[in-house]
């Protein structure tokens, strides 16, 4: 049943961002991805984290969430940039994506969020307690991964 919910969400999140172009098509100019419905706080259940890769920051969610206390660790996808967590007893998805910059010199970026079991934004309280808490120990985890730090 886990594995089949894993599943689900991993296809929710994989199949918006593909495209089908013929051989020697080029891609349309600006596509943006479709658009995806949001909680009503949704910019509370996300923050970026500029200059950093998916698999860094991925890396250093896994080893702050298994740092904090309350955090009961339930599984992870490093292919899907989630882990499947429960804090303060709800289940959540913490999830990273790379995004695409607009403007030239940005470099990379990565978004952490928060979902629900079902793959939906989630905009608990827990979630957002969370995502804060991540938010404010990242970039020192981050520095000490970068430092060879274990």
């Amino acid at each position: 049943m886990k594995s089949r919910r894993l599943a689900c969400i991993a296809t929710l999140l994989l199949v918006p961002g593909c495209a089908s172009l013929r051989p020697g098509e080029p891609a349309p100019p600006d596509v943006l991805p479709p658009a995806v419905e949001q909680a009503p706080n949704a910019d509370l259940m996300r923050f970026a984290m500029p200059g950093v890769t998916m698999l860094y920051t991925w890396n250093a969610v896994g080893q702050v969430l298994v740092r904090l206390d309350g955090v009961s660790y339930q599984g992870r996808s490093q292919m899907l940039g989630l882990y499947d967590e429960r804090y303060r007893g709800e289940h959540l998805l913490i999830v990273t994506r790379a995004r695409v910059m607009r403007t030239s010199g940005d470099g990379m970026l990565t978004e952490v969020g928060a979902l629900q079991h079902d793959g939906k934004p989630s905009d608990s309280a827990a979630a957002a307690e969370l995502l804060r808490l991540l938010q404010q120990r990242l970039p020192a985890e981050l520095a000490r991964i970068a430092a060879g730090e274990r």
